[in-house]
Parts: structure tokens; sequence; C-alpha cells
């Protein structure tokens, strides 16, 4: 590739119910009566994949959505509840055949062991394009729903118990990880002539001793096609930037502009350096909530109607870009540009900016040479230009 030829970029979408817009469910193509069926997130991921995105993450939880800073609201104008991440994924995953499966998980009530067998799974029904995003839970209510820990009622994400939950977090990514490394790409014997199924000797415990966990191993399931799936989390300081650097292969950030996607950049790529990963692939991703339309006054009026639906203006952590695809596109290279591999977009209204970023925004950035224009590989890894990794148990 020449220095003249610009760099190809990654895209995301990240789905939410309706849409990211707390009014999205009210808008006649957001279908609302069948958001609890699998043939509503089908069609979703099946559109995501016409358009040649790397992955789709898909929204979770272990409380009812609230618009409280967290604690629970008693709002009944704005959907609630919600399908579990990794079965909707595993569910659409034989329905598609190149796009990421990238389901959330909450590390901080939900068993390593458990997570780990689960996206192996998925991984293994996908044939290799599975993933997670790894995120904690400070609500003292969804704490209640286990009863193993109580947790104080917090007033910022400065306080010393959310850096205690990111640094479980990193710990149970990495029994994560060394469950799925514990079975060896060829224990699998499966020699019905001998009646040997299995290769004890590489199966290997992972006798992981920390803080916060105490796991033996090894896995139930063996070792994903992939290797090791994607592991991904989304950062806004200092405590979730270590975790990316630390753990990740994909953190999504939220800047607001250039100069901003620029200092964050280089605070993620130090920490990676202090984690002792600089030679390792980390990609970051910028997170963007999009209203597309085919011009800017439409795009602000559909804006200014979802808003007058749900009372207030809506903002949220990340940027909220309200424009063409065409000036999207020169938001994304012009951010591009301080360091980011690609984006994540939140569609404001799923039925509506999803098919938006599909048939415009990426025929646009096809036109700019900066986008794919076939899938290059079957795996999720493969997509993003990482390699599948060694087993760490493997005898060299």
């Amino acid at each position: 590739m020449s220095d003249t030829t610009p760099a190809r970029l990654h895209l995301a979408v990240a789905l939410d119910g309706t849409g990211w817009h707390p009014a999205s469910w009210r808008e006649p193509e957001s279908r609302p009566r069948e958001l609890f069926s699998a043939a509503y997130w089908a069609r979703l991921v099946t559109e995501a994949e016409l358009g040649l995105i790397d992955f789709v993450t898909i929204e979770d939880g272990l409380g009812p959505q609230t618009s409280r800073f967290l604690e629970p609201d008693d709002r009944t104008d704005q959907v609630r509840g919600r399908l579990d991440a990794v079965l909707i994924a595993s569910r659409v995953a034989p329905l598609t055949s190149h796009i990421g499966l990238v389901p959330t998980v909450v590390a901080t009530h939900t068993e390593p062991f458990h997570i780990s067998k689960a996206v192996a799974t998925l991984d293994h029904v996908s044939n290799g394009r599975a993933g997670l995003r790894v995120q904690i839970s400070a609500r003292p209510d969804e704490a209640a729903h286990f009863g193993r820990r109580t947790l104080p009622r917090i007033e910022d994400y400065d306080a010393p118990v959310v850096a205690e939950l990111f640094d479980e977090a990193a710990d149970h990514v990495e029994v994560v990880r060394r469950l799925w490394d514990s079975w060896e790409d060829d224990a699998e014997i499966r020699d019905a002539a001998t009646g040997r199924f299995i290769d004890r000797d590489k199966l290997h415990y992972i006798d992981f001793e920390g803080r916060h966990f105490s796991v033996k191993g090894p896995s139930i399931t063996p070792r994903p096609p992939q290797g090791q799936p994607l592991v991904t989390a989304l950062a806004h300081q200092t405590w979730p930037y270590r975790l990316v650097a630390r753990a990740a292969d994909v953190g999504y950030v939220t800047p607001h502009d250039a100069a901003q996607a620029r200092a964050v950049v280089a605070e993620i790529r130090a920490e990676q350096r202090a984690a002792g990963r600089a030679d390792e692939p980390l990609h970051i991703f910028a997170d963007l909530v999009v209203l597309l339309d085919d011009s800017e006054a439409e795009a602000v009026a559909r804006r200014d109607r979802l808003d007058d639906l749900a009372g207030t203006p809506y903002t949220g952590d990340a940027r909220v870009f309200t424009g063409t695809p065409a000036q999207l596109a020169d938001l994304l290279q012009e951010f591009q540009a301080e360091g980011l591999t690609g984006f994540r977009l939140r569609p404001a209204v799923a039925g509506h900016d999803l098919p938006a970023i599909t048939w415009g925004l990426v025929p646009e950035l096809q036109r700019r040479g900066v986008f794919r224009h076939a899938y290059e590989a079957r795996t999720l890894r493969g997509l993003l230009g990482l390699p599948r990794p060694a087993n760490r148990y493997a005898a060299v």
C-alpha cells in the first residue's frame, strides 16, 4: 500500500433494542411488537451483513434499562426488558456466514467458567465469528439478584469500588482466555476403530489463583475455532482504559472531537505499553450514535421529533451525529487520522439508521477507498487482521 492510499477502516454496529434513542420504539419501522422474537434480531444482523460490517455487538445487562444513574426507574414510556445476548447471537449465527457476533457479558456477577464455554460454543456454532463485550455492573439492585455481595451506592465512576470492579473484570477475562486454551487444538482424536475419543494429555488444568477467582479447569468445551474469540470492552476513563490495554482485542471509546480522540488513543497506547502488550495488536474504535438521512435538515427534523416524543433532548456517553452519510464519512476519516482503527456505530433508530449505514454510508466509504467491497476472511479475527493465537499450554 502506497503512502497516498487511504487506510482501510473497520465498522461495527451496536444493537440495542429498537435503537439507541429512547423514543426509537415509537417509530413505524421499529416493529416493537416483534422486539422479543428471533426473527427481529435475525433481520437486524443479516441487514448489517449486507453492508459487509465487521461485527455487531448486542447489548445486555442484569437489570432493566433505566434513565437514572445506576438505579431503576419507574418509566413506562421506554423499552424495558431484553433477551439474553449470547443466546441471540447463537440463534442468528446459522443464518449468517461472515459477520462477527459479539454479545455483551457482565463479568461482575457471572462466573468466567460459564462465559468461557458459552462464547466458545458460539464460536463453534458460527465457525469462528464469536467475541464478547465484557462489562461491569456497579448497580446495587443488580447485586441483590444474586445475594453474593453488596455494592454501595456510588455517585460517579471515580469511586474506589469501580476500580476494584474493573480489576475483577481483568481477572475474569484472563480466566476465560486460559479456559479457551485448556484444550489443545488436536485434543480430540475421535477414532472409533481404536476407541480413543480424546487425548487426555492435551487437556490442561489452568490452576488460576487470583484475588477474585480460583479456577482449576479445564473447560468442558473444546478450544474455539479462533483459538481465542474476540474480547472487547467499552472505556470512558482511566480504569476501563487499563482494562482495554490489559485484556482486550478491541476497545470502544467515546471522543466528541478529533483532539479528544487523539488524547484517548495516546492514553490507551501508553497503558498498553505499561501492561507489556506493546507488540500485540489492539484496535481502538470510536463509538458514535448516528441519525442518517438524505439531507442534514431531514436528520435534524427526525431527531427533534424523537426528542419531542421522549420529552427531553437525547444525550449519551458518545457523540450524537446527525446528518448525511457523506458527512458521517468525513467525520470518520477525520477521527481515523488521530489513530483510531475503526468505529462502532449505534443506530438511533435501528429500523431506519441501520439500513442507512448499509446502503448509504458503506457505499460512500467504498467510493473513497477506505472500506471493503467483499468479506476477505471467514473468521472475525481474520476480518480484523488479528492472528490466531498459539495455545499457551501446548508443548513447543
